[in-house]
């Protein structure tokens, strides 16, 4: 299950955009420290392949892939050393598979601001982050019968795919040439740029799905802070999905891209991937277009693959397995 870590120095509106994406009730205060220990939260990936899988299949039961947010209290400059609980907090980003660097880029007088710009918030945190690794690797090092090779298999902090969600005011919101200069800031990282507003998140945290689209709109905005953040995560990790459907269920599957079939049957169960035979395979298209599954069979578009078979994204599987 991919896990996304929300980092940030103290007052951006960490724990805001997490209460907004995981539509939980956390406490966010004004204040340095009010997230201490961290929170989780658990997230259907939105996909909307599911909805008509399940009128396909008649189901009504419908499980979508999950993503774990945890809201990490906020970094200070001395993290890396201890200061401002900073030696938890880095641990809690090691236990995540990607990093959500909120950056805050509005401005608020009545809200506290522990850096001074975009830039130095974003310079602050990758420092603590290098300099937290640094630690790691002269701790190894220390050890006795220690090799460099062993350093290939260290999981650095700086070795995680960072998403930066610049928390930004509604002009920002469209306007590409500001979006662009925050984005200069992050450029040294190579990594993913998102601009959010976390007050306009948390507001649509609270609708319902018609009036989520309207209110999208009426901000000129085509996708949700979560959307946005979730298809960041997936392509910064190299991960896509495939689909399973039936009468007792539609399912949505994450895999990393380039698996095989076997590995992707691994993904359920340990055990499909040891006992794997075949594979039997629709496009999720195809079963759009022509309606049901019987009529992608008699159309010579319902395949059975081996173990070689290198799965795509929106494959809708079936395996057959020997246990």
């Amino acid at each position: 299950m991919l896990k996304i870590g929300i980092v940030g120095l103290p007052n951006v509106g960490k724990s805001t955009l997490f209460n907004a994406l995981t539509n939980a009730k956390v406490l966010a205060a004004n204040y340095p420290f009010a997230t201490i220990e961290p929170n989780s939260g658990m997230v259907a990936v939105p996909d909307e392949r599911l909805l008509k899988l399940a009128e396909i299949y008649a189901t009504e039961k419908i499980v979508p892939a999950q993503v774990e947010f945890v809201d990490i209290a906020g970094l200070v400059a001395g993290a890396s050393k201890g200061e401002g609980l900073g030696n938890q907090f880095l641990a809690h980003i090691r236990e995540c598979d990607a990093i959500c660097h909120v950056v805050r880029a509005f401005k608020d007088d009545n809200v506290i601001q522990t850096g001074s710009s975009p830039k130095d918030d974003i310079e602050i945190v990758n420092l603590e982050l290098q300099l937290a690794d640094e630690g790691t690797l002269e701790k190894m090092r220390a050890k006795k019968g220690f090799k460099e090779s062993d350093l290939a298999e260290v999981p650095l902090l700086t070795r995680k795919p960072v998403i930066y969600m610049f928390n930004v005011d509604e002009e920002t919101l469209n306007d590409p040439a500001k979006q662009a200069e925050l984005a200069g800031h992050a450029a040294g990282r190579e990594a993913v740029c998102i601009f959010v507003n976390a007050k306009i998140e948390a507001e649509l945290a609270e609708l319902d799905k018609e009036l989520k689209t309207e209110f999208l709109a009426e901000y000129n905005i085509r996708h949700s802070g979560l959307e946005q953040l979730i298809k960041a995560a997936y392509e910064a990790l190299g991960l896509e999905s495939f689909l399973t459907a039936g009468k007792k269920e539609v399912r949505a599957w994450t895999v990393r891209k380039g698996a095989t079939a076997p590995e992707a049957a691994g993904v359920i169960h340990t055990d499909f991937e040891k006992g794997f035979i075949a594979a039997t395979i629709a496009k999720y298209e195809d079963l759009v277009k022509l309606g049901s599954e019987k009529a992608v069979k008699e159309a010579g578009k319902l395949a059975t693959v081996g173990k070689d078979y290198v799965m795509q994204e929106g494959d809708v599987v079936e395996f057959k397995f020997n246990v």
